[in-house]
This record gives structure tokens, sequence and C-alpha cells, in this order.
């Protein structure tokens, strides 16, 4: 099987698994206790918190361990617009924003708050001046910006974002969950959030990073674990092995991103080519290394993944349109692109250049029969 979802999790990376498998073994007493083994979780527990802050460009002290990225981006949006209730009660997100972000925002909304979704364009790249401008509104009390998006791999204008943000005294909230460990991530961000199974740690694993001197109080009954921002017994064991594969991963970043990035650039050069009706979706070059996401006119893409998977390759759709719901993906109806026939391919590291060469050898076929059983051919 050629596994080609990695924006979905990446695999396990072989440092992450031997630093599992170690820290089972020590680190699984409570660290906030004071006898010889909670003192050995303890000084993992920090140990792993010093790694990760130092690869996420933080303070040890600024990052807290959460039970998944999801579980960050609701308590990062939700601890802040808690923690600035003074200053006003307007969120300002893109229109492009993963799902948990959105959900977070429609919470705020049934509270009492208020919700502007900034528009993209047609690469899915938010609209900055607008942007901008929304953060200026008298009232606004966080903006998030996602780095780059996890449907169709655009990078989005984070440290422009960011600017603007600061000149108008505005926290931003970036979730990096699909660039972490593959590129640097853009300065200026007040509050970050991450998982550490998109870039080859366990799963159960999210960071919450929280910028000093940002307001934040936690919406949940307090808890004096993770700098009382987190509640509840730490994951010691798979907070050590994220931190290993996170170490990992920066450190390969360079040269494998660079060559799985030339991978992606193919696909999306080839596809055209062979593929009548298709379109590559995203921006072509200003995008993340791993994703390219296309849509095939007259093509169910449930069929096609189907397909593909009988063929042996693991692929995903940036679209959940389904037979049960017939709702499209959130982030292609906002870019206002095809939605249906949809496939996300998203590389993972060692992925090898045979695999690329077999996935476009055999999907004309595919889409061909699939659009001649559907009599469109």
């Amino acid at each position: 099987m050629a596994y080609f979802d990695a924006a979905s999790s990446e695999p396990l990376h072989p440092q992450a698994r031997e630093a599992l498998l170690a820290a089972i073994d020590v680190g699984w007493a409570d660290p906030a206790r004071l006898y010889g083994q909670a003192r050995r979780a303890h000084l993992l527990l920090e140990q792993a918190r010093t790694e990760v802050a130092e690869a996420l460009g933080a303070r040890p002290d600024e990052v807290s361990f959460t039970s998944s990225g999801t579980q960050a981006v609701h308590l990062g949006v939700l601890g802040t617009l808690h923690g600035r209730r003074r200053t006003g009660r307007h969120l300002v997100t893109s229109a492009v924003e993963h799902s948990s972000v959105l959900h977070a925002g429609g919470v705020h909304e049934r509270d009492g708050g208020t919700v502007e979704t900034v528009g993209v364009d047609l690469t899915g790249r938010v609209d900055l001046d607008t942007f901008a401008a929304a953060v200026g509104r008298p009232g606004t009390a966080l903006a998030c910006l996602q780095t780059a998006n996890h449907e169709v791999g655009t990078l989005q204008p984070v440290a422009e974002a960011a600017a603007a943000c600061r000149a108008h005294g505005v926290p931003l909230l970036v979730d990096a969950a699909q660039t972490a460990g593959r590129m640097p991530i853009p300065p200026g961000w007040s509050v970050l959030t991450a998982s550490a199974h998109k870039w080859g740690g366990p799963a159960g694993v999210g960071v919450l990073v929280v910028r000093k001197g940002t307001r934040f109080r936690s919406f949940l009954p307090e808890d004096e674990r993770e700098r009382r921002r987190v509640p509840g017994f730490e994951n010691v064991p798979g907070i050590v092995a994220a931190a290993a594969a996170l170490r990992a991963m920066a450190a390969e970043a360079a040269q494998e991103q660079a060559r799985i990035s030339e991978l992606v650039g193919k696909i999306r050069e080839t596809l055209p080519k062979v593929v009548e009706d298709v379109e590559v979706i995203g921006d072509p070059d200003d995008r993340a290394p791993h994703i390219v996401t296309f849509s095939c006119l007259y093509v169910d893409g449930e069929a096609l993944l189907t397909e593909l998977d009988k063929a042996g390759f693991a692929v995903s759709s940036g679209s959940s349109c389904t037979a049960s719901t017939l709702r499209p993906s959130h982030v292609l109806e906002a870019m206002g692109v095809l939605t249906h026939g949809n496939v996300r391919v998203s590389l993972p590291r060692g992925v090898s250049a045979a695999e690329v060469d077999r996935f476009l050898a055999v999907l004309p076929e595919m889409v061909r029969r699939i659009r001649q059983d559907a009599g469109v051919a």
C-alpha cells in the first residue's frame, strides 16, 4: 500500500517509536508527585517541553500539552476569548480554517459573541486587506489564521496578518498543524496550536502555546496541570515521543520536504496532461510541501477513492461530499472551485518517486472507467 494521506496522519517516525517504548517503561508515574519515579517522569516531561518549545520558536513555560490538536484549538480560541472578554467579544477567522476553529467560533456565537469570516481567493489565500480591516474593528478580541490549508496546502500570509493584528493590539492564533516540523513557523503569533500525529508523533498529543503577555483564561474548571491551561493527567510517554518526532522531522525538513515538494510539483504538472477535465486546486508555488488536491469533473469522489484503495493507494478527499450528506467541503466552497470528484494526495516522509509514478500511471484509466460507467465518457 502506498500511503498518501500524511495530511491526516503522518506515519510514526522511527525515533518517536524508540522514544515511546523507552518512556513507557520509565515515564509512567505522576509527574506532579515527589518520589523517585515521579521525578523521573517530570524530568522527561520538561525535557520534551523544552525541545518542542525550541522547535516552535517559543519559551518552555509558554508550551502546554493537550490530548489532541483539536483540543488545543478549542482551548486556544475559547481560552483567549475568555481572557479578553473586557476588550470585546468579536472573533475574526478566515473562511478556510479547520473545522475545529469554526466549531469553537460557533460556541462563542451561541454564548453571545460575534464572528466575522474573511473570504479567500481561488487559491485559498485569505484577502489580507479585508482581514486587516476586520481585525481593526472595535471590540475584536482574537483573530485566527492557519499557516497552511489542510485541504489544498495553500500557505497563508501569517506574518503580514500578525503585523496587522499587532497594530490593533489583537492577538493572533495560528493553527500550524500542517506545517509544524515541515516548515519554519512565521513570526508574530500570540497563540499557536499543533498536533503531534501530523509530524510523525503518536496520536493523542497536541500542543498549545500561549505567548507571555497574552491574556488567557481557561473556560474549563481550573486544574493545576499544564500551567492551568489544560486539565488532566499528562501523557508523558506520548509527549516524549512527540518531541522526538518533531526534533527528527525538523532536522530532516530542509532535504526531505524539498524532495517531497518536487514530487508534489510533478503531480500538479502531470495531471492536467493525462486526465481530461481535471482542476488542480491551491497555489502552485506558495504551498505546504506535501499536499496536492485535484477535482475531476463527472467523477464521484467516493468511487475514485475506492478504486485507488483497490489499486493500493491510501488517499483522502478534501471534500466531505458523500451520498449521505451531499455537503461539499467548506474550504472548496469558500474558494469557489470544483467540489466533486475531489482527491487530496499528501505525501509522507520516505515516499518514493516510483510510488508517485505508479499513481500517475493508473489514475487516468480509473477516471475514464468511472466516467464511462456514469455515462459521461
